[in-house]
């Protein structure tokens, strides 16, 4: 079974394309035009395992929101194709994930009931020339449309840069746990149901 997924998105504001492959070994190319997201998308595939390679051409002049916000979309639609059936996967997970002085707790349920619960803050609205709101509409974005339930909540931490990093990478470390096949359960959707979602 191959879990590898294609997803194109063109819009009057952004055109992206996504190729994802759910049992890579962390490579990335990632071209953006965002350069703070590039460097958080490459982290993500590196710490999930999930080889990725995203280009997006936006409406930057304007500002970052419509680029961010549609690579989240693009990402959470591959990931979500590329899962299938849904069949064999761990489905939960959660990580408290350490950034220097920042701590920030995950947690994931492929349940393909798609909702988000975001208790982060910013000490700062930019870190270069990226609005940290933004990291909020990449990861609604992403959990809406990949159909999984998400909650990000960073304990404490003093530096924009490293809150933002410690959620992505928390996202990271939450989607190569529960994506992966469970040998023992490789032919039955985790659910007592029989299905996910809905």
């Amino acid at each position: 079974m191959t879990r590898r997924a294609t997803i194109s998105r063109k819009t009057s504001e952004t055109d992206v394309t996504v190729t994802i492959d759910l049992d890579g070994d962390g490579k990335a190319k990632i071209a953006t035009g965002v350069g703070f997201l590039d460097h958080m998308l490459d982290l993500l595939a590196r710490h999930a395992l999930i080889d990725m390679d995203i280009a997006a051409k936006g409406d930057t002049h304007i500002d970052f929101h419509h680029t961010t916000e549609d690579i989240g979309i693009a990402l959470g639609q591959a990931v979500r194709q590329a899962l299938g059936d849904l069949k064999g996967i761990t489905r939960y997970a959660d990580v408290l994930l350490p950034m220097d002085e920042t701590l920030t707790r995950v947690a994931l349920d492929v349940s393909g009931r798609p909702f988000l619960v975001w208790r982060t803050e910013f000490t700062a609205q930019k870190v270069g020339d990226f609005d940290t709101e933004l990291v909020r509409e990449f990861f609604q974005g992403f959990a809406t449309h990949a159909g999984v339930t998400l909650h990000v909540e960073t304990l404490y931490g003093a530096n924009a840069h490293h809150i933002a990093e410690s959620c992505f990478k928390g996202l990271a470390r939450v989607l190569r746990t529960a994506l992966a096949v469970d040998p023992r359960t490789a032919d039955r959707v985790p659910s007592t149901k029989g299905s996910l979602g809905g």
